[in-house]
């Protein structure tokens, strides 16, 4: 590739930022990988983000200083990643787009915002599997896990439906749901 042609590529997608959203499970961080390799940009996963700052783990955050105090700090960083001038891909926590005006804030910054939407059987199914890493979810039984999910999923979706694009990610890999999402956002 001349340099030109590897300018202009690079150029291609000078300050872009995608974000997903999502509840937990979604498959955000799975797809959000594969589409920032696919498209040679950063990956960062906020709940990452915050620990690396913070030097501690999602649960112990939750643990030694509650949910209030994490949301804070979800807050924080969407806003210093609003002032980066990087190129990302983001996958925020299943709760960042609820609380507050973050999702205001974060269709202000993005250049697409991607609601990946699981049905709550497939979620359930995953969530069963992992839900020891999932600090919200890790002490309910299975049928207490449902109940939570259709709850929580009622309340959170009239956010994630901000977004301007959204997917159905049920029985779809995650290259066809990173495949999609370039296609709805015309990458």
């Amino acid at each position: 590739m001349n340099s030109y042609k590897a300018y202009k590529y690079a150029c291609d997608f000078c300050g872009m930022k995608i974000v997903l959203v999502g509840y937990m499970g979604s498959g955000k961080s799975t797809v959000g990988v594969l589409l920032a390799q696919q498209l040679e940009l950063p990956f960062i996963d906020l709940d990452a983000f915050i620990e690396a700052q913070e030097g501690m783990k999602i649960s112990e955050l939750f643990e030694r200083k509650g949910v209030v105090y994490f949301r804070k700090l979800e807050r924080t960083a969407l806003e210093a990643l609003k002032r980066s001038s990087d190129s990302f891909v983001l996958a925020t926590g299943g709760g960042a787009p609820c609380y507050g005006d973050n999702m205001t804030l974060i269709n202000e910054f993005a250049n697409g915002v991607v609601y990946l939407k699981l049905s709550i059987p497939n979620l359930i199914e995953r969530l069963s599997v992992e839900k020891e890493k999932r600090p919200l979810i890790a002490h309910l039984s299975k049928e207490q896990m449902e109940e939570f999910v259709r709850k929580h999923l009622f309340e959170r979706s009239y956010y994630y439906n901000m977004a301007a694009v959204v997917i159905d990610t049920s029985g779809k890999t995650p290259l066809e749901v990173s495949t999609a999402i370039q296609k709805d956002m015309l990458l």
